[in-house]
């Protein structure tokens, strides 16, 4: 947006330079590293209490902490904090940002077509991640109460529920008042988690070689078969590994890799460690190693800490699937939704009405269906690491073909990260009876939902085209055969800058008439974040006072038609509102076996269109300024 937004999102990164670092290190604490700071809460648990999980010896916890702590090293210090978080588009992260950036890369169409496929796939899983993550991080943590005492179990379900409720209801008041708390609490809790560890390490310092990488390759190797039933667990502890990425345009690079170098990643290693040397120590600890590494009366602060940071990491989720879903609106994969700022002064914090409702209700479902953390931890960990190993493979494209690096070192650096993202990836479709079918199921239903409406735009616009003719020959028209002129301003919405929107056809041929002054407007999201004020609008004069307006945003802008007014009247191309009248069409699409997609997603792109929000609200036109008039599509 303009008047609002683009002079801030234009002024951004010189402030982010200027600004402290410690606030954006504290900021990133709180909203980046929530979900995999609160995965000490199941993790190493499962890697022993699984239906195939491993037999409690002391050399299968070494074996597992040196594959965690080599999984973290590896997977999010190497791969994501040195590696891929270099890949930005204009700035901003995240697996549609790496998509475009591949998009940009290759000139082969059918490979475009298939990696850019990737990305999108990847993103439609983050949806089921999305759904998960609130359900088993906030689960996990209320069943702290089992450990202070068992009389509470049948309380945990209920409560869940409960925070969950209140967690989805505060969403359209946005997070700019409690934002502010996400950091401090966090690296309270990061501060919590790291003194318990230490606690249980100094009394049994053995664990700590751990450390070494033998101790990882003993494991493997000597019980390859348990060893890989064991990844579907471990890969617990890399999970959120993607709002590393996705987030750096909000913080920068620098002070997320600060905030996991000292002392996100160190607080995790220490309290896994610490949770490894409780249960060498006290096999029947395993029930859940993270809270007994408390003191008793420690232990209901701690559930409390425990799951206010669940509800961090469970907002950070959700706020995630905001700006997603926005992107893929910008970018043209979904329909028009219902964005509601939530901060005058932070364009990123956004509410998705139908997304936070749709969310609520699947994670409400994933409670009631699954019951305990351990059984929802069998449906977590799939769409993690496909997503992760489509980061892989985006990256390489990356790699060769924008950076122009030599394809054998790119590939001496990808196929060990692809190696291990294939590893974790095969050992969770194990897991696909007990639940993995769940992220598997969402993710496919949202790509096909994705998908339909982009094949359905494009084929759309080719029916639109067929019965429309070119600007040019319009307007010589025109000239040749003046129609009766009246004052005014008249704006059409189109999509397609160089055909006659059917909204002026329609217009001239029942009215009879044209205004005195003809704007073809035409709004188009560009693949990077944001547009540069000054490349804002492109103006053309195609004679007989008509005129064309394309008008740029970035996939991370809401265009707003009154801004961009506002902005044609400083470049000298002045509205009066007042005298302005806005033009849009309104199709009314009809399924048919014409070539073009197959009858049930000409059905599903029908009904989207129908529920989707319309061009005057998405853009914010002023409604008693509009005129539609309606035409007869067949798809």
């Amino acid at each position: 947006m303009l008047s609002r937004h683009e002079a801030g999102a234009a002024s951004a990164p010189a402030a982010a330079v200027k600004r402290p670092s410690a606030p954006l290190v504290i900021g990133a604490i709180g909203i980046v590293f929530g979900d995999i700071g609160t995965s000490p809460l199941y993790t190493l648990r499962e890697c022993f209490t699984r239906p195939h999980g491993l037999p409690l010896t002391a050399d299968n916890v070494l074996g597992v902490l040196s594959v965690i702590f080599w999984a973290l090293m590896i997977v999010v210090t190497l791969k994501y904090v040195t590696l891929i978080m270099r890949a930005d588009n204009n700035g901003e992260g995240g697996i549609m940002a790496l998509t475009a950036l591949v998009s940009r890369g290759l000139d082969d169409r059918q490979a475009r077509w298939w990696l850019v496929g990737l990305g999108i796939f990847g993103a439609a899983m983050f949806y089921g991640d999305g759904m998960i993550t609130p359900a088993i991080s906030v689960l996990s943590a209320v069943e702290g109460l089992e450990v202070i005492t068992p009389g509470l179990n049948s309380y945990v379900i209920p409560m869940t529920m409960a925070v969950l409720l209140a967690l989805f209801s505060i969403q359209r008041h946005g997070t700019a008042k409690v934002g502010g708390l996400f950091g401090p609490l966090m690296c309270i809790w990061f501060a919590t988690i790291a003194v318990m560890g230490a606690s249980a390490i100094w009394h049994d310092p053995r664990v700590l070689a751990a450390l070494l990488p033998s101790y990882a390759f003993s494991f493997l190797t000597d019980n390859p078969l348990g060893a890989f039933l064991a990844l579907g667990a471990v890969v617990l502890a890399v999970t959120g590994t993607e709002a590393l990425y996705a987030d750096m345009g909000h913080f920068g690079v620098t002070p997320i890799r600060r905030a996991w170098l000292y002392l996100v990643a160190p607080a995790l290693v220490l309290n896994y460690f610490g949770q490894g040397a409780l249960i060498i120590a006290e096999p029947a600890a395993i029930k859940n190693p993270f809270y007994l590494l408390a003191p008793g009366w420690a232990l209901l602060p701690m559930v409390v800490l425990a799951t206010c940071a669940t509800v961090i990491a469970s907002q950070a989720v959700i706020s995630g699937a905001f700006s997603l879903t926005r992107q893929a609106i910008q970018m043209g994969y979904c329909p028009r939704l219902t964005i509601m700022h939530t901060s005058e002064r932070q364009i990123g914090q956004i509410y998705v009405p139908f997304i936070n409702w749709m969310l609520l209700f699947a994670v409400m479902l994933l409670v009631a269906g699954f019951q305990t953390s351990s059984n929802l931890a069998a449906a977590y960990g799939i769409a993690v690491t496909l997503a992760m190993a489509i980061d892989s493979l985006l990256i390489f494209v990356v790699l060769t073909r924008l950076w122009r690096w030599n394809a054998l070192a790119a590939l001496a650096i990808v196929v060990p990260l692809v190696i291990i993202d294939a590893a974790f990836l095969s050992s969770n479709l194990l897991k696909i009876p007990e639940g993995g079918w769940f992220p598997i199921l969402v993710g496919g239903l949202v790509f096909t939902l994705l998908t339909t409406w982009k094949r359905g735009r494009a084929i759309l616009l080719e029916r639109l085209n067929v019965e429309t003719m070119p600007i040019d020959l319009f307007i010589e028209s025109i000239a040749t055969n003046p129609p009766m002129r009246v004052p005014g301003t008249a704006v059409f919405l189109t999509s397609t800058a160089n055909r006659v929107p059917h909204a002026l056809l329609h217009n001239l041929k029942h009215n009879k008439v044209l205004h005195e002054r003809v704007v073809l407007l035409t709004l188009t999201t560009q693949d990077i974040p944001t547009v540069p004020l000054s490349e804002r609008v492109r103006i053309r004069d195609l004679g007989c006072n008509f005129q064309q307006f394309e008008a740029f945003f970035g996939f991370k802008e809401d265009p707003d038609v009154p801004d961009l007014l506002e902005e044609c009247g400083r470049r000298g191309q002045p509205f009066d509102m007042m005298d302005t009248s806005f033009f849009v069409s309104r199709e009314t699409l009809i399924p048919t076996a014409t070539p073009g997609m197959a009858l049930w997603r000409e059905r599903l792109f029908v009904s989207m269109a129908k529920n989707a929000t319309k061009a005057i609200e998405f853009f914010n036109v002023p409604t008693n300024r509009v005129v539609e008039l309606g035409t007869q599509v067949e798809l």
